[in-house]
């Protein structure tokens, strides 16, 4: 059994109701891998792959129907007898799989691992939600923890999804296919199921201490009336008579509605099991949504809740290991105490040295029309077989844990899809170099900002935006991440000092990789770099523009122009021409000539000369105004204003200029750049920055609207976003990857490049403002070393044994 709970239990009917949360998103969840996979099959692609694609969509339209009952079926078992019963065929516990040492066939590891990447994109998603239900049902059931094969768990639906799977005819094949698909629809739908469990538990004052998280949910309408697959079935609304049927009669007489849309209003399957409460009161029907950014808004602040969570992780996977093996006890708290680093044992330091040579003799990059020879499952055979050498090696618990612990996070960084072929292996390489710091320096497994766990999140974050089935990495970044391993490798003795090392070395190098050695990227922020110069002379010239005019009986409306249009076009110039260019000087001097003309002329022979002078300075304004992208309807306004100006000036009715005045005044405009500010007290921000429109071109997108006034915590988020991650961008009705390659002076203004080579530039505050309304979300949810810390944990928890076998 998974549990101990009678059915009248208010653990027993949670359960309950999460499944019935579960079934209702069925249907819809079932038509959008339908829908999935014939936008596929419109796509070009190769043969084969269009070969694969209709194989899928034929096997779903006929297959759906019973993929969506054993589903159905499958989970309804599970509720009543657990997971362990559900069929004799399951694959052992993977620990006890390997005891036997027999060979394990490829079918086995692909399925195993196709379950596992299902689980793992559903707790990216719902941890938060799965942490809350889980110490609420433990709290109710008086234990300190879900048993492993809980129903609740994410493994028990993985495992039960993918077996309907197969039983429906459908194939591995056209499961990878529409994987990341399935990944969001059933990461979704479990989320949902969570938040309503957790709803109805603390409806009924379980653990109301524990808040209930806030929860933006789906509006997810479906445009058909009624779904394909289910025309002439029985399972309109996601009813399944072998589902509700032989429940004790808890189900009798109930109505299902048949809805086209997501999680509409549907009372079978578990109506009335929940006492007195239906669902739970509202699980149905207006599933609208709030709004992703008063959910950025009202959860804690982003780099807060992540370093949290990782923590988290990382204290949890302590106290299990501690659990087992209490020598190896650490502490995550800051401050705690940590084990002091102890030397490896002599057998296990010579086991390693020989793991590692091997290792890099066997798992040397080598290719053939493209493709790499060594893939995945290749190195996770060859990782594995010299796990087994060095735990007979080691001479203590704690080695033989370690060693368990690291083998499981790489098996989980190496079956990562996202990290492209022709890099894995490297990651791969470091699995020794790890294990040796990860036995000597305990505190490994205690803090997130080890280097070692930093080097892998950093390199990984580089590469997990590239399209894993074809994706170029770059040869300049695939070979510094080989030269970074390969100093890692050379240095074994040095511990954590060489992980140090590489990171500020690899954090240099993306310093400059994104401005002179990516293709993709470099002529955006070669023009981004120059958007900012102009921005910030802009801003420079302005500011002193304000000094000198200060004291100065300069009409309003000259000096309103020199401020906001002639800085700019001065800024613009000297980018172009440099500060000191022929160019620049001209503008200049039609700035002195300007407030000359505009000051009162009481001679006619002063009148004589302005009007002597006005064609060529109107023609040096219009030429300046066009050079800074003024369009001719503007110009003309502001050509009109001075006019006025001007003709002020000529009726005495401005303010006279001393001539010693008018000197000193032009000396400085010569001498303009001696007396700007430092670039760095410049604030790029949004009340500053003249018209960033005027950058826009065919290379180069300015994100001018979107979102709204940011947080200080959305502002602080936008200034720690790393150079080199990936993230998702929401813009134009159009989502996309886009990677962060370049940060401007003080972060303040931020370029992002698409893997087509589209430039998207931010100011920090619209950065910020995208980050808050959810426009703007990193690819990854979490770091890899947390993501694997948090695989390994889900093993452990099904066979802990295996830390000391």
């Amino acid at each position: 059994m998974a549990h101990s709970a009678s059915p009248d239990s208010l653990a027993g009917q949670a359960r309950r109701l999460y499944t019935e949360e579960l079934v209702k998103g069925l249907v819809a969840l079932v038509q959008a891998a339908i829908d999935g996979a014939r936008t596929l099959l419109d796509k070009p692609s190769e043969h084969g792959a269009f070969q694969r694609r209709r194989d899928l969509v034929q096997g779903l339209m006929t297959g759906a129907q019973a993929w969506h009952r054993s589903i159905v079926s499958g989970l309804r078992h599970a509720l009543l007898h657990g997971i362990s019963a559900t069929r004799p065929g399951d694959l052992p516990p993977p620990g006890r799989a390997r005891e036997a040492m027999t060979l394990v066939p490829d079918d086995t590891i692909e399925l195993e691992i196709v379950t596992s990447r299902l689980a793992l994109a559903i707790m990216d998603r719902a941890s938060w939600e799965f942490a809350d239900l889980r110490s609420r049902v433990a709290h109710l059931e008086g234990r300190a923890e879900l048993e492993p094969h809980d129903m609740l768990r994410a493994h028990v639906l993985a495992r039960v999804v993918f077996d309907a799977w197969r039983d429906a005819g459908l194939t591995l094949a056209g499961w990878r296919e529409i994987q990341p698909i399935l990944h969001d629809e059933f990461a979704l739908l479990v989320e949902e199921a969570y938040h309503e469990t957790n709803r109805w538990l603390v409806e009924h004052k379980v653990l109301p201490e524990v808040d209930l998280r806030p929860f933006i949910r789906r509006s997810r309408t479906h445009p058909r009336a009624q779904l394909g697959w289910q025309v002439g079935t029985g399972f309109a609304g996601g009813r399944d008579e072998g589902f509700s049927g032989g429940m004790g009669g808890m189900g009798d007489g109930s109505e299902h509605h048949a809805t086209g849309s997501y999680g509409a209003p549907t009372s079978g399957a578990f109506s009335g099991w929940v006492g007195g409460g239906g669902s739970g009161g509202g699980s149905g029907g207006g599933r609208g949504g709030v709004g992703d950014e008063t959910r950025m808004m009202t959860r804690a602040a982003p780099l807060a809740r992540s370093r949290e969570h990782a923590e988290a992780v990382l204290g949890r996977l302590n106290r299990l290991i501690g659990r087992h093996v209490p020598e190896f006890a650490v502490s995550t708290r800051p401050g705690g105490l940590v084990r002091a680093p102890v030397a490896l044992s002599p057998g296990l330091a010579r086991a390693i040295d020989t793991a590692q040579l091997g290792i890099r003799q066997r798992l040397t990059p080598t290719t053939r029309h493209g493709e790499p020879l060594i893939t995945a499952p290749v190195m996770l055979e060859e990782l594995h077989q010299r796990k087994q050498i060095l735990k007979k090696a080691a001479a203590s618990p704690e080695e033989r844990a370690t060693i368990e612990i690291v083998a499981l996070l790489f098996q989980s960084i190496l079956t990562e899809d996202r990290i492209p072929p022709s890099v894995r292996v490297w990651f791969a390489r470091l699995q020794m170099p790890v294990l040796r710091v990860a036995v000597s320096e305990p505190d490994f497994f205690a803090t997130i900002d080890h280097p070692a766990r930093r080097l892998i999140d950093r390199m990984g974050a580089c590469v997990m935006g590239f399209d894993s089935g074809g994706g170029n990495v770059g040869d300049a970044l695939e070979r510094e991440i080989k030269r970074v391993v390969q100093v890692v490798e050379a240095y074994p003795d040095t511990g954590r000092r060489v992980f140090q090392t590489v990171l500020i070395e690899f954090e240099k190098f993306l310093e400059h990789y994104f401005s002179t050695a990516n293709e993709a990227t470099k002529r955006g922020v070669s023009l981004a770099q120059q958007v900012e110069q102009r921005e910030t002379l802009a801003i420079q010239y302005t500011i002193e523009l304000r000094r000198m005019l200060n004291e100065v009986p300069v009409q309003e409306g000259v000096r309103q122009f020199l401020f906001h249009v002639w800085a700019d076009v001065l800024a613009t110039t000297a980018v172009r021409f440099s500060a000191q260019g022929e160019r620049t000087k001209v503008m200049k001097r039609a700035a002195a000539d300007l407030i000359w003309s505009a000051s009162a002329k009481v001679t006619r022979e002063e009148r004589a000369e302005v009007i002597r002078r006005l064609p060529l300075l109107l023609k040096s304004l219009r030429e300046g105004m066009t050079s800074a992208g003024m369009d001719a309807d503007k110009q003309d306004e502001h050509i009109q204003q001075l006019n006025n100006s001007l003709a002020a000036a000529f009726t005495a009715k401005a303010a006279v200029i001393p001539d010693d005045r008018l000197r000193e005044l032009m000396e400085r405009l010569e001498t303009l750049e001696e007396l700007l500010p430092e670039a760095a007290d410049v604030d790029i921000d949004e009340s500053m920055v003249l018209d960033l429109s005027g950058h826009q071109s065919a290379e180069l997108e300015v994100v001018l609207d979107g979102g709204s006034m940011p947080t200080p915590a959305m502002l602080a988020w936008a200034r720690e976003l790393q150079v080199g991650s990936w993230y998702m961008l929401d813009r134009g009705g159009r989502s996309e990857a886009v990677q962060l390659a370049w940060h401007g002076l003080r972060k303040q203004l931020s370029l992002f490049v698409t893997a087509h080579g589209r430039c998207v530039l931010f100011q920090q505050h619209r950065l910020a403002s995208y980050l808050q309304a959810g426009l703007l979300l990193p690819a990854q949810d979490e770091a890899l070393t947390v993501r694997a810390t948090r695989s390994a944990l889900a093993k452990l928890d099904v066979d802990a044994s295996r830390l000391l076998s």
